[in-house]
């Protein structure tokens, strides 16, 4: 009997042997082309739960991904917290235009993080409250076939939200007890709205980490700086997968990522899928890493359907873009990787 796309999800994220990997985004998948084709489109999917859910769910009704995916930014949690966000574009993600507080490691002047809300009233409002309705709906509607993934955003990197990234790396460096406050100070917020994600219905959380990425920070500082704190707030989700995201050349820190207890690594093409697999040894599961650049954006559909082959050849569980897709990307090159993968056999 023939699997569901969930269900090869799920076998695949359990690191079960299957005839072939699920092709299916993790990351943020909208395009275009999807907006138009479903009526839901930015910046309106971005605020509003119903056409999250409607555009969340085109990946797998158009090209036939196996999973269905929302929100689709980094900026909802910052937003609710604070931060000035402009949301104004249909064709480019919101952007932070202000951060709401102080952090300055060259006059040792740093805002107290306890003005953060609480986590109990995080989830309750903004953004991240039509979010949680919108994985809901998508449950409502796809759940029973499709794997439902919700997406987040990790404590390293919202904490950089909150009080300007720069000035936190160079932080790391000046006053590494000050940066450790304030991503302590919103993990508790991370983890409840990680968790009411996964109560509303997802079965994978992808939490996104970019600011911890190795071309950020030395690859020795990510256990202090980020893997500590994802290792309490996305790797003890209860009832959902957790997978972990981060950009970049990731190779020097799998070992950390994997530390973290995260069922899954999300990783770009920047490393080797082969050398990926042979260092991860099956301790999680592998999601990527077809280039979102090249490619998926700037590639032709044969150079999308090589490079997904090289990734179910090398051994992912789960072929997937290895970061965020390009709002311009064709639905030729979307269609490619789904075709290439669905007729591979181990």
């Amino acid at each position: 009997m023939a699997m569901t796309p969930k269900e090869r999800i799920i076998s695949a994220m359990k690191l079960e042997e299957l005839d072939r990997p699920p092709v299916a985004i993790f990351t943020q998948a909208a395009t275009v082309s999807q907006m138009d084709k479903v009526g839901a489109a930015w910046p309106e999917a971005h605020k509003k739960a119903e056409l999250m859910a409607k555009l969340g769910t085109a990946q797998a009704d158009m090209f036939g991904f196996e999973c269905v995916r929302a929100p689709f930014c980094l900026t909802a949690e910052a937003e609710r917290l604070g931060c000035r966000v402009q949301v104004e574009k249909k064709d480019a993600a919101p952007m932070i235009k202000e951060h709401p507080f102080h952090f300055d490691p060259m006059s040792g002047e740093y805002d107290d993080p306890a003005a953060l809300m609480s986590p109990d009233e995080f989830v309750k409002g903004g953004r991240p409250a039509e979010a949680i309705k919108a994985i809901g709906l998508m449950k409502k509607s796809h759940g029973e076939n499709f794997a439902v993934v919700a997406g987040n955003t990790g404590p390293f990197t919202l904490a950089g939200h909150m009080i300007n990234t720069e000035n936190m790396v160079f932080g790391m460096m000046m006053a590494p007890e000050e940066v450790s406050k304030w991503v302590a100070a919103v993990n508790p917020i991370v983890k409840a709205y990680t968790q009411a994600l996964s109560d509303a219905g997802a079965d994978a959380i992808q939490m996104s980490e970019p600011s911890a990425s190795t071309d950020m920070l030395a690859p020795d500082m990510f256990e202090g700086a980020s893997g500590t704190y994802v290792r309490e707030s996305l790797a003890k989700v209860k009832d959902a997968f957790s997978v972990l995201h981060i950009c970049g050349d990731t190779y020097p820190i799998l070992d950390g990522m994997i530390s973290t207890g995260v069922t899954g690594l999300s990783i770009e093409e920047k490393v080797d899928p082969f050398k990926a697999a042979e260092k991860v040894a099956k301790r999680a599961a592998l999601v990527g890493n077809v280039g979102s650049v090249k490619p998926l954006f700037q590639g032709t559909p044969e150079e999308v359907k090589a490079a997904a082959i090289n990734s179910a050849k090398a051994g992912f569980s789960v072929i997937s873009s290895g970061c965020g897709v390009a709002t311009a990307t064709t639905d030729a090159n979307m269609q490619a990787m789904v075709d290439a993968v669905k007729g591979f056999k181990h």
